[in-house]
């Protein structure tokens, strides 16, 4: 019998820039999606949430606001993923803002070095509380992942090894929203990128390119999806409302179920939804979990034949 895909809540939306994010686990399982799962044939074990946290004002870190609470939020979430993993489960995290993709990494991380992140978002978020002023942490994540000088040190550090990964252990994935600050770091540092525009072109394509080349050197392959990657006409689900620019639905989903087929694929973070956007009837939501767990019952560890 195979392993139970292990959902672990994260109602977080501390590094955001405001309030919403935090409603995502609970709407979503509202939305059906445990029993979308299981209509697909995954096992599911469901285990609740972490200590979650609403968006405030941090008038004493204007830079890096509500930094303690992501920390908080990012080390329970990595204690559950390591814990599941280390019973041979897949992972689902529901986010939350993209702080918490932080707490997959470093549960991941528990007992085993080689770990490749795929970051699936329009954003490369590199930036830091020195090269930006909004204090929002959720474009932070991964310059704290790899220890990029002038991020908040019990951030970086909260994690198995101080930096979490290396540059070489990143592949952005529909990338198209990079601060110069941004680039210079993934040029001198030479993280891969499959740019917006290829997996525009060729969506499963461009997944399988990475998942039959950069990610087969892991043990574990974690992916990280940021739905700001979404153009928000398409589908209103993001908290960023980008319009007419970013990924269709439709190609999202195509990409994804490639990485989930990857066989060690072993954890998918959602982030960045706020419930509150789409349809008043709740359609918008139900929609995504079902085509979700379409996706996720693709992937061989989470089928029984």
């Amino acid at each position: 019998m195979t392993s139970p895909l292990i959902i672990i809540g994260a109602p977080s939306s501390a590094g955001a820039y405001a309030p919403g994010q935090e409603k995502a686990p609970g709407a979503l399982r509202a939305a059906g999606l445990l029993e979308c799962l299981r209509a697909h044939g995954v096992h599911v074990d469901d285990w609740g949430d972490v200590p979650g946290f609403r968006w405030r004002v941090d008038k004493a870190n204007l830079r890096a606001m509500n930094a303690d609470k992501v920390i908080m939020v990012a080390r329970a979430t990595a204690d559950r993923v390591a814990t599941a993993l280390a019973e041979g489960s897949a992972t689902l995290v529901l986010g939350g803002d993209c702080t918490v993709g932080l707490g997959t990494v470093a549960g991941g991380l528990r007992g085993r070095e080689s770990v490749g992140l795929v970051y699936v978002d329009l954003d490369t978020d590199l930036n830091t509380p020195e090269s930006t002023e909004d204090g929002a942490l959720d474009w932070m994540g991964v310059a704290h992942m790899l220890g990029i000088e002038g991020t908040v040190p019990g951030l970086v550090g909260f994690g198995p090894r101080v930096p979490m990964l290396r540059p070489d252990q990143v592949l952005f994935f529909a990338d198209d929203n990079s601060k110069p600050f941004e680039r210079k770091i993934i040029e001198d540092r030479g993280i891969a990128e499959v740019r917006l525009a290829t997996v525009v072109a060729d969506p499963s394509g461009a997944a399988r390119s990475v998942v039959d080349g950069w990610a087969r050197r892991f043990d574990r392959l974690l992916v990280h999806l940021d739905l700001d990657v979404l153009d928000y006409l398409d589908m209103p689900l993001a908290e960023e409302r980008r319009r007419n620019r970013g990924l269709r639905f439709d190609q999202l989903m195509a990409s994804l179920r490639v990485f989930l087929q990857a066989r060690n694929w072993v954890g998918l973070t959602v982030t960045e939804l706020n419930p509150d956007h789409g349809e008043n009837d709740g359609s918008t939501l139900r929609s995504f979990a079902e085509s979700l767990s379409e996706a996720l019952s693709s992937s061989p560890r989470l089928r029984s034949d």
